[in-house]
């Protein structure tokens, strides 16, 4: 009886899903014949195929990848690397909001501040995160943070991961793009180290409200743009169906702005993205920024905010020929 697909197989897994609904099938033939040698054989295939697919895709598909609703969030990435997490909630002004999370954690032994977006994997928690779309609160949340981490000297960690800041009214008349303004200018200045990692969607103001830092990671399918594909889309062609051309002209993967020098290194993922395996993907991000932090302490802090100000200046710089 041949299985459902999976709730998120994404159309160019299908070729790999159905070579492993095959080897599924001969296993169980394999009870009453000998078939082990074909297994291994059809087992062979399907890492080449997953080779093949996984380093040739498409810029759309690897925004895809970044969007899957099994990939790790910021959450998965703080219980399962750092610890003693104690989150700190509310901006002092008008509420806490879930879209951001933030607080002190340990780091191979080393006080942190770590913060970043949360979604949510079902309808009821996207709800209550507002499926990562944060509001101001959320930006001066973060600032209030980022202000603790310098008064008790404790380097930074953000996670990227949202389809960008909530763009309703009410966000707008409570200062939404003031707020954003803000970070910027305090993360620039910041007297602490700051590392950040966009570990999915790094969609405009929303992704670089708490996104300044030293040094800026990406993980391998993660994409990172002022514009998501489709709003991109629409405005250059009134429709989504351009979808696909918008992020070719965007060039949003980690290899592209990597060569643009928007970020500073790549983060590997597993073998079909990081939701495939999420023990593996905390065992690289774990490795990568112990190394990135051991380096930016060794720098002495006035040198390191020069630098931080400088690799922004030099970013956007253009001559007309």
């Amino acid at each position: 009886m041949e299985k459902t697909p999976p709730k998120y197989l994404l159309d160019f897994e299908k070729p790999i899903y159905e070579l492993e609904q095959k080897i599924e099938e001969m296993k169980s033939l394999g009870e009453v014949i000998d078939i082990e040698n074909e297994i291994e054989t059809l087992q062979n295939k399907i890492t080449e195929l997953k080779v093949q697919i996984y380093n040739n895709l498409t810029r759309w598909q690897r925004v895809q990848i970044a969007r899957h609703p099994e990939r790790p969030y910021t959450l998965d990435y703080i219980s399962n690397i750092f610890t003693d997490f104690v989150e700190l909630h509310g901006d002092r002004l008008v509420r806490d909001d879930p879209a951001i999370v933030g607080g002190i954690a340990k780091f191979n032994g080393k006080s942190i501040l770590v913060v970043g977006h949360q979604k949510g994997r079902d309808t009821k928690s996207n709800l209550y995160r507002n499926f990562g779309m944060p509001n101001p609160e959320g930006y001066r949340k973060a600032h209030r943070l980022f202000l603790l981490a310098e008064k008790f000297n404790k380097p930074i960690i953000t996670f990227l991961d949202t389809p960008g800041a909530f763009p309703g009214m009410e966000a707008e008349e409570r200062g939404q793009a003031e707020a954003i303004a803000r970070n910027l200018f305090l993360m620039a200045k910041l007297r602490v180290p700051i590392i950040v990692v966009i570990i999915g969607e790094g969609a405009s103001g929303g992704a670089i409200g708490i996104g300044v830092g030293d040094r800026i990671l990406m993980l391998e399918n993660a994409w990172y743009s002022v514009i998501s594909p489709e709003s991109c889309s629409s405005i250059l062609w009134r429709s989504w169906d351009f979808k696909e051309q918008a992020a070719e002209a965007l060039k949003l993967t980690a290899k592209d702005l990597l060569e643009l020098k928007v970020i500073d290194r790549i983060v590997p993922e597993p073998l079909g993205g990081a939701h495939k395996d999420h023990k593996q993907m905390f065992e690289i991000m774990r490795e990568v920024l112990a190394e990135e932090l051991d380096n930016l302490m060794k720098i002495d802090i006035e040198t390191l905010v020069k630098m931080r100000k400088e690799k922004f200046y030099r970013q956007g710089v253009w001559k007309e020929l």
